[in-house]
């Protein structure tokens, strides 16, 4: 109940130079408690965020080590070659457990690719679909997830800051 006195951009700001949780709390009129809550609601968000934020970045990039992982397997697949000519047995299996490996990732990376697109596709539809039934929440909305980057921005992710 308490951290809904709490502005969390400045509890963030107060924190980062150093300010203790009694102090915040001080400030604010509110309990120690309601500082820590504060502080976890505060972290959960822009974990949250953070991850939506870096798997955009993710799609985006369409992943590099999918092309090292393309490399690695042609390798692989000649080092395959070689030990068959040679009737090198051990490596043939060492090497054909490498391209089972190999392929097993390059199918968990495409997996994740997918989900990450079908999610930022869901964002967009449901953003449109809000924006012609109601323009004004549409923008409410919008407005929400640049106050949450901003707050992002302004707070350090690390087990000290918060």
């Amino acid at each position: 109940m308490g951290s809904i006195k709490v502005d969390k951009v400045k509890l963030s700001e107060m924190l980062r130079s150093g300010k203790s949780g009694k102090e915040c709390a001080d400030y604010f009129g509110v309990t120690e408690g309601a500082i820590s809550q504060a502080r976890k609601e505060l972290n959960i968000a822009v974990v949250r965020s953070v991850s939506l934020e870096s798997a955009h970045r993710v799609v985006d990039k369409h992943l590099n080590a999918v092309e090292q992982l393309r490399n690695i397997n042609h390798k692989a697949n000649d080092l395959l070659e070689l030990a068959i000519k040679a009737n090198d047995h051990g490596t043939t299996l060492k090497a054909m457990a490498e391209i089972r490996g190999q392929l097993n990732l390059q199918l968990e990376i495409f997996k994740t690719l997918y989900d990450l697109e079908a999610i930022a596709e869901f964002q967009r539809t449901v953003l449109e679909t809000i924006g012609e039934v109601a323009p004004d929440v549409r923008e409410r909305i919008i407005r929400g997830l640049k106050e949450s980057r901003s707050l992002r921005q302004s707070v350090e992710i690390t087990g000290a800051a918060i």
